[in-house]
């Protein structure tokens, strides 16, 4: 026998969609917001391992090691505006699904979630943590963070993704 009253799923995933995906809009706010008004920290960071100075310097590897600051601070701007746009995009997002615009909010979140997964994923765990090896550093490793939010934004990607019982537009 169901404990489920009819449409408690159509009420309770537009709540944990708005709080889960509002909870990676916070973080990913504060990531950018962090390194916008801490820009050094980060940007010590994003140096080292592209010049993968404290790697163990494999003559076979080293030639992807990226030595040039102003490469180095343009790839660390990038990032940055990568992850202010997905803050927009999942503030906006976590807006949506509050006032219940699911279709959109559904949308918009997936672009920022997809955009954090990226950043994440793609650029940290693989640019990062394998072409400039960042798994061989102890001092500037930052793989085990960047799988957690990976995985995190997959989980809240996931459940935006849920059918919550509701017919809604195909636009």
């Amino acid at each position: 026998m169901s404990t489920t009253t009819p449409g408690t799923t159509r009420r309770t995933l537009p709540v944990v969609a708005t709080a889960l995906t509002g909870t990676v809009a916070l973080y990913i706010a504060l990531v950018a917001f962090g390194n916008i008004t801490d820009f050094g920290t980060n940007q010590d960071f994003v140096r080292h391992v592209l010049a993968m100075d404290t790697t163990f310097k494999d003559k076979d590897l080293m030639w992807r090691a990226v030595t040039d600051t102003a490469l180095q601070d343009a790839a660390y701007v990038a990032i940055i505006a990568w992850e202010t746009v997905a803050a927009l995009l999942l503030i906006a997002g976590t807006w949506l699904w509050a006032r219940g615009s699911y279709a959109p909010a559904r949308r918009i979140s997936t672009y920022g979630l997809l955009m954090v997964m990226l950043l994440f994923g793609a650029g940290f765990l693989a640019i990062g943590g394998e072409w400039f090896a960042m798994w061989q550093s102890e001092d500037w490793n930052g793989l085990d963070a960047a799988t957690r939010v990976f995985l995190v934004s997959g989980v809240v990607l996931l459940v935006n993704h849920l059918p919550n019982g509701q017919a809604e537009p195909t636009t």
